[in-house]
């Protein structure tokens, strides 16, 4: 007897499947905090996977006090730039920004990025957006990754904005002056055992049938002219084909969003984390870095944005207490 329940295969969630614009990820909305100033977010670098023993301090969790297994994912961390400070007004098309104000005396790599003005004239800048603070709703800093330190083949620094949150726009307005030029560590702007938001681009697979990018069935061996396909792409009437059917085309490379992630470890004694060959296709880490729990969007090497998390982590204050990490294995090995 054949099967009535049929489900929709793969899901519409995500259509339409394209490739992002670029790989560094676009962050779609920033979280509004309140106390203190501070910046909503953070970049780095994905080194590679690992695994870890852990005692699990989630109280509404069966495994409550037991120590635990997981896949731990290692981000490459190391300080970013603050090279720009920019006031955003509103109007009837949106935020606009309304003024800027660069840093003085621009490292090497930032000038194959961007060309600066020869006299930036941040006091200038600064002293025009104070005489206008009443049109100004949002201060945002330009941040600039340092790649020279860590190990990536990159000498260009990626560029891109991060809101200050918290406090009136003046407190934030002053914030923000206090770091033009100043390096910001991730120790600034996140804490052990937080959950976090995860913004970057999958791995691209390339153009892909509709078995593999939508998971439908292979059909029988006796099925006419194909079987990696679907049985009817739909009707002669109405003459189309609806974007709900399972086609071929773009797999992977697509802009990702993951919510509250667990930062399980944070520090800079990479000693502790880097195996003895380094990650496979990415090398050592040198400085700071981020230890999250569970798998991460994208390959190594590649930008990942860290956000505030926007939703309710609801997680303990502190980072639990880790037994053991694995860093036993030789490069080319199971990274498992």
């Amino acid at each position: 007897m054949p099967r009535v329940r049929s489900p929709k295969r793969g899901s519409l969630s995500y259509s339409p499947r394209v490739r992002a614009r670029n790989s560094k990820g676009r962050v779609g909305y920033w979280p509004k905090l309140d106390g203190e100033p501070m910046l909503a977010g953070f970049a780095g670098y994905k080194a590679g996977m690992t695994h870890l023993f852990y005692i699990e301090d989630r109280q509404r969790v069966p495994e409550y006090g037991q120590e635990v297994k997981s896949a731990a994912t290692v981000i490459d961390t190391p300080p970013m730039l603050i090279v720009a400070v920019r006031a955003y007004k509103k109007t009837q098309d949106g935020l606009q920004a309304m003024n800027e104000a660069w840093m003085q005396n621009q490292p090497r790599d930032l000038h194959r990025r961007i060309t600066f003005a020869t006299d930036p004239r941040p006091d200038e800048k600064f002293s025009e957006i104070e005489e206008n603070i009443a049109k100004v709703v949002e201060i945002r800093i330009i941040a600039a990754t340092q790649p020279r330190q860590s190990s990536i083949p990159q000498k260009v620094p990626d560029l891109f904005e991060i809101p200050v949150t918290g406090g009136s726009i003046e407190d934030q307005l002053t914030y923000a002056k206090g770091l033009l030029g100043k390096q910001v560590t991730i120790n600034d702007v996140f804490n052990p055992g937080e959950g976090i938001d995860i913004i970057g681009v999958t791995k691209g697979k390339g153009f892909q049938g509709p078995v593999k990018r939508w998971g439908i069935r292979v059909l029988s061996h006796k099925s006419r002219k194909q079987k990696r396909a679907v049985a009817s792409i739909g009707g002669w009437v109405p003459r189309g084909v609806f974007p709900q059917v399972p086609r071929a085309g773009q797999m992977g490379f697509h802009n990702r969003t993951e919510f509250n992630k667990r930062i399980m470890l944070m520090g800079s004694d990479n000693e502790r984390i880097n195996p003895k060959s380094g990650f496979k296709n990415y090398g050592f880490v040198k400085g700071e870095y981020l230890l999250l729990k569970g798998s991460i969007i994208g390959p190594a090497k590649r930008l990942i944005k860290l956000r505030k998390t926007v939703r309710d982590a609801d997680y303990p204050e502190e980072a639990p207490q880790i037994t053991y990490l694995h860093t036993e294995w030789q490069n080319g090995g199971n990274q498992q």
